[in-house]
């Protein structure tokens, strides 16, 4: 692509398709949102999905899933490799999570939101839909202050000096999940408090950027590599750090993340190695969570909550929807 076409890309995306992509998130969240508490976790993911491919594919865009919900044959959901858009826009990246937590929703517990990425082409990690150890802390501090290869209480110990004060006044979020038993006693250890998550750690890694307002200073452990990469573009807007290395452990694994151009599978990937240039973030509360509201649905009205990042402008804009055309979400 030339400069000159980078450029006019780069002005489509920041002035045309900021609000778009609140629209793709807020049709997402609104079909996920009518399967709330019924328990059907594919049912809810597959709605989402199905809205979000036809609210990407009605946008002025030549776009491509880099990390989406599997590969190829696992259609239809949003693959890796599809693409979406009119295709007569600009080229651009998408990393799509149709429904950040679907068992939330499917629970109709707190926490589930519809998110993606927006940025121009070759800006985003194409990965393999694998799992993705990470660490995050929010801005403010110096660079390299916390490392993925660092052990637990190096990480705490830093960034308890870091902010002046001890360790127990330090709070880690870590996904809920057997496979981090040793971090949580590791965590413990330091004296440091945990919290605990069962699902939607989008929203876990931006916590960290305010841990005045959310109690939460870093974030610890392994959870899926799509939702890595989104939440890297979060960060990129909002401010913080963050690093990333992709689990590649078995052969199979290692092939398919060699087919799409990764050559060192033990890589540690940096904030901007996941997520670089001008990013767009958008997402839609599903259900009632910290970072936001669920969807509301009142006679003659659907409310939404959507929050847009903005990495170029460090823009983050929350839009409290309030629909009366009620056919718009009907299909």
């Amino acid at each position: 692509m030339s400069e000159a076409n980078r450029q006019a890309s780069r002005g489509v995306v920041a002035r045309t398709l900021t609000l778009e992509l609140a629209r793709v998130t807020e049709r997402a969240a609104v079909a996920a949102a009518r399967l709330r508490g019924q328990g059907t976790e594919k049912d809810a993911d597959q709605a989402a999905v199905d809205a979000m491919r036809r609210e990407l594919n009605a946008l002025p865009i030549d776009g491509t899933v880099v990390i989406g919900e599997g590969e190829r044959d696992e259609a239809p959901m949003l693959f890796i490799g599809e693409r979406l858009g009119s295709g007569q826009g600009p080229r651009v990246d998408l990393a799509v999570d149709p429904l950040e937590g679907t068992t939330l929703c499917a629970k109709d517990m707190p926490g589930a939101i519809a998110v993606m990425a927006m940025a121009e082409e070759g800006s985003l990690l194409a990965a393999p839909d694998v799992y993705m150890q990470k660490i995050a802390i929010g801005p403010g501090y110096p660079p390299g202050l916390v490392d993925l290869d660092a052990s637990p209480a190096d990480n705490i110990a830093a960034l308890a000096r870091a902010k002046g004060v001890d360790p127990s006044q330090i709070t880690a979020i870590i996904l809920d999940r057997p496979r981090h038993m040793d971090l949580v006693a590791a965590v413990r250890a330091t004296g440091a408090g945990i919290r605990l998550i069962s699902d939607g750690d989008i929203a876990g890694i931006i916590f960290t950027t305010s841990p005045e307002e959310t109690g939460v200073d870093i974030y610890l452990g392994i959870g899926a590599a799509p939702e890595g990469v989104i939440a890297a573009g979060a960060l990129r807007c909002i401010g913080g750090q963050m690093q990333g290395r992709l689990i590649l452990d078995s052969h199979d694994k290692r092939a398919r993340a060699e087919r799409m151009g990764i050559s060192e599978p033990n890589r540690k990937y940096e904030l901007t190695d996941l997520a670089r240039g001008d990013v767009i973030v958008a997402a839609t509360g599903v259900t009632d969570g910290a970072l936001l509201r669920g969807v509301r649905f009142k006679p003659g009205t659907i409310e939404t909550e959507t929050v847009v990042y903005r990495s170029s402008t460090g823009t983050v804009r929350r839009i409290l929807g309030s629909r009366r055309r009620m056919e718009r979400f009907e299909d």
